[in-house]
């Protein structure tokens, strides 16, 4: 069986520092890097509009009568109705 090859404390000191070095540039180099432009809000139809305002009402009652923990539950769903899920979810994301 070959034996290992051993480095020594200098080579592993000097690979340590070239790693660093090599980290710090990188970082210098993501932080000049312009940001990237913001997505445009996608258009949202006028049912699922409708269904966000009056979830936000909702949560201004519940604030108002004292119960603000921030949890709502949904139990009906209307047949033939827009699935505004993404657009519910992607609206109140923000508020985390």
């Amino acid at each position: 069986m070959p034996k290992p090859l051993r480095m020594s404390r200098r080579m592993w000191g000097a690979a340590w520092a070239v790693l660093c070095v090599a980290g710090i540039a990188a970082t210098a180099a993501l932080n000049a890097s312009p940001a990237p432009d913001p997505q445009p809000e996608k258009p949202v139809s006028a049912e699922c509009a409708e269904d966000i305002a009056n979830i936000e009402t909702q949560l201004a009652k519940a604030k108002r009568e004292g119960n603000g923990d921030g949890v709502l539950a949904f139990s009906r769903t209307r047949v033939g109705a827009d699935d505004c899920s993404d657009e519910i979810l992607e609206h109140f994301s923000g508020d985390r």
